[in-house]
């Protein structure tokens, strides 16, 4: 059993200064998505550094998928705290967010001053397809998780199926994580042990914690209509999809359109897929989208209020489980429920892809570029960036002919 996560971080008290400078750099640097910015943080943590072994570092990648939020943000605060506690927690976390940030703030306010324009319309439209394409290769890459077992299959299918209905993501989700829970509890003999540890039912007495305020949150949020969003109302809409949003970040187009698009008429589809582009094309976690949404809908406070609701569960989630987290990965139970959670999140971004495909059907040039885009990433080894880049140019083209 993993134990590495639970040993003592470093106590040299300028080591979070290191720690600062490491992660400002990869936040400007990591391009591609959660996968990349994983493989960029071995490359330089494990290999180049050596602040941790490699049997540490899939330690910490298990950790961060055990905890909703998002996945390599979170690796980048526990890898924080392990080389330098508390302060490297916050200084890793925030080093690595904030590059993001600031670029998609930039390109948030240009958007809203030149993307009614009909250059920067044209490239948005051609980026709108690309990032469907993506989400469809991050299901094709993921799709061994939909069938690890029979009831993980089932319970994907019925999470589609509820959704596609008109069930809230939230209410889907929060569902799936208690099915789970029953299911491998029942089905499966822990070889942990029998009895229940305390320090195990503290770790997911924390995630569970984040799952009901989530799920209150989505109660709360039945009934809202077209009303102007306060930065107020904005972070506490953030907080609670920050705190029940599992996998990776492509998942949160889909709690971004229920909440916003739908309950709140606050943004439209088209904004949206310009949000999660921008975040796409921008180094670091592609939570910072967030920022971008928060700007269209509340100006600059709204930004920040976005930007610290969705952020700032991760850093709780790590500070909170940081020290349990390894018997929990060592558990057969628990892993056995995270598949069933991962399954269903999976299930959440296949039902946004089939809904705005759907709008975008019209257009045919739109859906040839959907199709070429994820026959390109499922099939080939070229980046998502260089797919964007060339969507845009089609974007682009096509008003110039």
């Amino acid at each position: 059993m993993p134990v590495s996560i639970a040993s003592s971080p470093r106590s040299d008290p300028r080591a979070w200064v290191e720690v600062a400078r490491v992660f400002a750099r990869l936040g400007l640097t990591a391009f591609g998505g959660p996968a990349a910015h994983i493989a960029a943080m071995e490359d330089e943590i494990v290999n180049r550094r050596q602040w941790i072994s490699r049997d540490e570092f899939v330690d910490l990648v298990g950790a961060a998928n055990l905890i909703p939020g998002p996945n390599s943000t979170e690796l980048a605060i526990h890898i924080g705290y392990r080389r330098a506690g508390w302060p490297g927690l916050i200084a890793a976390g925030v080093c690595f967010i904030v590059p993001a940030v600031l670029l998609v703030w930039g390109l948030a306010i240009l958007y809203v001053h030149n993307g009614s324009r009909v250059k920067a319309s044209a490239i948005l439209a051609g980026l709108q397809p690309v990032v469907l394409a993506v989400v469809v290769q991050a299901l094709w890459r993921l799709r061994a998780s939909l069938v690890r077992s029979r009831w993980t299959a089932i319970l994907a299918a019925g999470s589609l199926i509820a959704v596609l209905s008109g069930v809230s993501e939230m209410t889907v989700l929060v569902a799936a994580i208690v099915a789970s829970i029953i299911i491998a509890r029942a089905t499966i003999r822990d070889d942990t042990g029998s009895g229940a540890d305390p320090r195990e039912l503290a770790a997911f007495g924390a995630v569970g914690a984040f799952g009901a305020v989530g799920a209150f949150g989505a109660v709360g949020a039945f009934g809202a209509g077209a009303a102007a969003m306060s930065a107020p109302s904005v972070f506490l809409s953030f907080a609670k999809i920050g705190s029940v949003l599992f996998g990776s970040g492509y998942v949160l187009l889909t709690f971004l359109r229920g909440e916003f698009v739908l309950r709140h008429a606050a943004l439209t589809d088209a904004q949206l897929l310009d949000a999660i582009a921008v975040g796409q094309i921008t180094p670091g976690p592609v939570f910072s989208a967030a920022t971008f949404v928060g700007y269209l809908i509340a100006g600059h406070a709204g930004a920040a209020a976005a930007t610290a609701g969705i952020f700032l569960p991760a850093f709780a989630g790590v500070a909170l489980t940081a020290p349990y987290v390894a018997r929990l990965r060592g558990s057969r139970r628990w892993s056995s429920a995270l598949d069933g959670v991962n399954a269903a999140s999976l299930a959440l971004m296949a039902s946004v892809v089939l809904v705005m495909a759907r709008q975008i059907a019209p257009d045919p040039a739109a859906v040839a570029i959907l199709g070429v885009a994820a026959a390109v990433l499922v099939f080939t080894r070229v980046g998502s960036g260089w797919v964007l880049l060339v969507g845009g140019c089609l974007g682009l083209l096509r008003t110039l002919v």
